[in-house]
Formats: C-alpha cells, sequence, structure tokens
C-alpha cells in the first residue's frame, strides 16, 4: 500500500508546487507614484462597495523600484500589482521570466503627462525641448554642463538659476521626461549620436539620456506632494511630475509650455503636448484567483477610467476609447502579455 501511495503523495505535492501559495488576505501594489493615486482610488471604491473586503496595501515606490519587486518572484511575498507610468522594460519582463514570473498582463489605465511646473509666482518660462536637455543634460552635446542660469541654455530666457525639482532615477516620470523630451532634443542637435546607440551605448548614455546630478537637478524622491511644496517656497524654480499633481494645485500652480503647448487635459489626450504617455498596471495571472478580491478590483479599474469617472475626477486623462475598450477585453479574457514590442 505504502508504495502505491507515495508516488501519489508525491505527485501531489509537485503539482501543489507549480502553484502560488498565499497567506495574504489583502492585494499588494507596488510602483509608480504617478499612478499611484489612481490605484488609491479604485481601491478605496472597492473596499467601500465591500466592507468585508481587506484594504489592498499601495506602495509609492517608482516605476523602476516596483518592477524590481513585482519581477522578484510569485508567491504570497511577492506584489501582485504594478503600477507603472511607462511601459515595461524589455530587461525587466527578462528579470521577471527569470524568477518565474511567467504570465503578466499589461492594462493602459489611462494617459498623463510629464508636466514642468512653476509657482504662479514665477518667471513664467516657456521652454523648448532643446532648452530642457540643454538645462538639465549632464554631458549636452557631449560635453560636461556648465549651465548656471537660463539664460545659459537660451539668451530669450531669464538670467535665474537653473533649479529644478523632480523624480529620482528610479521613476517612470524621470524615464518618460528622458524618452520624450531630452532624447528627441539630443538626436535633433546631434544626429550623428543615434549611431552610438547600438556601438557605445554608455557614451549614447552620457550625451543624451543622463540628468545632471549637481545643484541644478534637484532629486525629491517619490513623494511628488513634496515636489509642490517645495514649489510653493521657491518660486523661481520648476518642477516635474504627472499632471494629476498640476491639476490639483491649480490655485497655485501652472504648467510651464513646451514648445508652445501648455499641458492640459486636451492638449495631453490629443497627444499634442510632447510630455504626454500612457499608463499602465501590470498583473500576475498566477496571483489572481489565490489573492482574494483580484477579480473585483481589476474589474472596478475597468469601470473607472472612462471620461467623467473616478480616475477623471482624480485627475486621470481617459484614454481613446478603442484603448480604453482593449483594456477592459484584456482583462476580461486575462490576456497575458506580448513581450515583442517591449524596448
Amino acid at each position: 500500500m505504502y508504495r502505491r501511495i507515495a508516488p501519489m503523495v508525491a505527485l501531489a505535492l509537485a503539482l501543489a508546487a507549480c502553484e502560488p501559495q498565499t497567506s495574504r488576505d489583502h492585494i499588494k501594489v507596488v510602483g509608480s507614484s504617478t499612478v499611484y493615486p489612481f490605484t488609491t482610488a479604485v481601491a478605496e471604491g472597492l473596499v467601500n462597495a465591500n466592507p468585508n473586503l481587506r484594504a489592498p496595501v499601495i506602495e509609492s515606490t517608482g516605476t523602476g523600484a516596483g518592477a524590481s519587486l513585482f519581477c522578484a518572484g510569485v508567491g504570497p511575498q511577492h506584489p501582485d500589482i504594478l503600477n507603472a507610468s511607462r511601459r515595461l522594460k524589455k530587461s525587466e519582463y527578462e528579470t521577471c521570466l527569470k524568477n518565474g514570473v511567467k504570465d503578466v498582463m499589461e492594462v493602459q489605465v489611462g494617459v498623463d503627462g510629464v508636466a514642468l511646473a512653476e509657482s504662479n509666482a514665477g518667471p513664467k518660462l516657456r521652454l523648448t525641448k532643446r532648452d530642457v536637455y540643454l538645462a538639465l543634460s549632464a554631458n549636452p552635446l557631449g560635453k560636461p554642463n556648465i549651465a548656471r542660469l537660463w539664460r545659459d541654455v537660451n539668451p530669450a530666457l531669464p538670467a535665474i538659476p537653473i533649479q529644478v525639482f523632480g523624480p529620482p532615477a528610479t521613476s517612470g516620470t524621470r524615464d518618460a521626461l528622458v524618452e520624450l523630451v531630452m532624447v528627441p532634443a539630443c538626436e535633433a542637435a546631434m544626429p550623428q549620436v543615434k549611431a552610438l546607440k547600438d556601438s557605445d551605448k554608455d557614451r549614447y548614455a552620457d550625451i543624451c539620456t543622463r540628468i545632471r546630478d549637481d545643484a541644478a537637478y534637484v532629486d525629491k524622491g517619490e513623494n511628488d506632494n513634496l515636489i509642490v511644496q517645495n514649489l510653493s517656497t521657491n518660486p523661481n524654480a520648476v518642477g516635474i511630475f504627472g499632471y494629476s499633481y498640476l491639476e490639483e494645485n491649480k490655485s497655485r500652480l501652472h504648467g510651464v509650455p513646451i514648445e508652445g503647448i501648455t499641458p492640459t487635459y486636451d492638449s495631453i489626450a490629443d497627444g499634442s503636448y510632447p510630455g504626454a504617455r500612457p499608463l499602465f498596471i501590470y498583473v500576475k495571472k498566477a496571483h489572481i484567483k489565490p489573492v482574494p478580491g483580484m477579480t473585483d478590483f481589476l474589474a472596478a479599474y475597468a469601470r473607472s477610467w472612462n471620461p467623467g469617472g473616478p480616475l477623471t475626477r482624480r485627475g486621470m486623462i481617459a484614454a481613446p476609447q478603442a484603448v480604453r475598450a482593449e483594456s477592459a477585453a484584456e482583462i476580461s479574457s486575462q490576456t497575458a502579455l506580448d513581450p515583442a514590442g517591449l524596448h
């Protein structure tokens, strides 16, 4: 009898090991400070409608740091959902696979803009992508950045110190600023630098993507509200954060136009604002069944992102109708991410 049962027990244990076990009774989310208030709003609405459901735990870690936590493995000690203010990188997805995180859903939940903002008492800057690049790059045009005043990068700008409060290197907002504003300006100013993307990636990064680390750019961590507070006491400074924080504080802040286009709901929604970008959540399919409330949480997100809905009232910009329909279908069918388009 023992010989017959033992293999069955061994098989059962092996099968159990393939399924994520959970000792958690709540959803765990990490990632983007920009997406944080929207995911928090969905969680609040879900708990209000289901009082017996444990409140999700949502941490604002930044997209990059959140991706590291999310991709570290499957099981109760690992997050269920990643908030992201940019797409998952190919290298991050490969880390997920290496750690057994094999089926990941990618859901675009809305649109946002990387907003440059200043106090309403500020100098009313109007910047180009080139201005931002020359002011913030560690090595603009391949030389160490010695610009101290805005006038140093553009004679038409005022002679006031360059002081920018922004997110850290782990932030998706910072990645989006680099990708959408700095890189296009760098490559337009130095077309030959494009060849370095493949031949000398470190040199390319030094010239086009690395942000200076002196007093001109002040890393304020993942607390966007701290940047808002700093702008109130430093009227000549510029802050960088997601559009929702600008919208929430429009009584004391205003957006800085880039290429003549001010960050507004409409300019971001139609893509004319240079800093417009999609917002995502990434979901481990393996955690949907074991973690209580996951299915309801994802359904609540899909009900909340329409124009005039709870998330747009929080400052999110609704994605186009076709994108919303596709995202809702992905949640319904639990479609896994196709990594072919990742970079």
